[in-house]
């Protein structure tokens, strides 16, 4: 499979251009849809820092892709816990102690964090076997479809309303989604082209070796 994911794509094709369309067209309906609601004092600084983390986001996954495929799965979970571990700790005493200080703990605060310390368990511990079958640019365009959960939650729990435009931007994902893999499956079906770049040139130089043969 290669490192095809790690910052650039070594083919350009147009059916990956067409993937990266379908998801452009997803985060512009994704942004679209907040425009519709009420609040927020400062939308542009918003939507700046979640393309800015969504870039630093996806830049950790291929980041990720690049050690388990080097070190291994087991030595990139294991720095994982130990590294998130600290950081988390410095961060916590630095910018969040007063908060955590005036926490009014109950027992829906403790099972909301036991919640997601699990889920956040659950997701870095099987994202490097998901990273090493298909790649960080796969895991990323995947991820694109997470919002989904939210509507879900949002009809059937909350009995609220939910802008078409979700239901548009995860129809686009799922496009872009099934683009991409036809893609991979037809390079790694194609076998590798020799450096020289012509195909041919190795049987026309067993031919030649064979004419000069007695």
């Amino acid at each position: 499979m290669g490192y095809r994911s790690h910052l650039v794509l070594s083919r350009n094709s147009l059916y990956l251009m067409a993937a990266a369309w379908c998801c452009h067209l997803r985060v512009r309906a994704w942004f679209s849809a907040p425009l519709r609601c009420r609040g927020g004092s400062k939308p542009i600084l918003g939507d700046f820092l979640v393309i800015a983390g969504t870039i630093f986001f996806a830049f950790s996954n291929v980041g990720e892709e690049f050690c388990v495929k080097k070190k291994g799965r087991v030595e990139v979970v294991t720095m994982l816990g130990v590294y998130g571990f600290l950081v988390s700790v410095v961060e916590l005493s630095i910018v969040e102690l007063k908060s955590l200080e005036a926490i009014a703990w109950s027992k829906d605060i403790v099972f909301a964090i036991a919640g997601y310390t699990v889920s956040m368990f659950l997701f870095y511990t099987l994202a490097p076997f998901v990273l090493k079958l298909s790649g960080a640019t796969m895991f990323n365009l995947s991820i694109l479809t997470s919002d989904m959960w939210a509507v879900v939650f949002r009809v059937f729990f909350y009995h609220q309303q939910v802008d078409w435009l979700y239901f548009l931007s995860f129809a686009t994902v799922a496009i872009g989604l099934i683009i991409y893999s036809l893609t991979e499956e037809g390079e790694r079906g194609s076998p590798p082209a020799p450096p020289g770049g012509d195909s041919n040139a190795e049987y026309q130089e067993l031919h030649e070796n064979a004419e000069v043969g007695p």
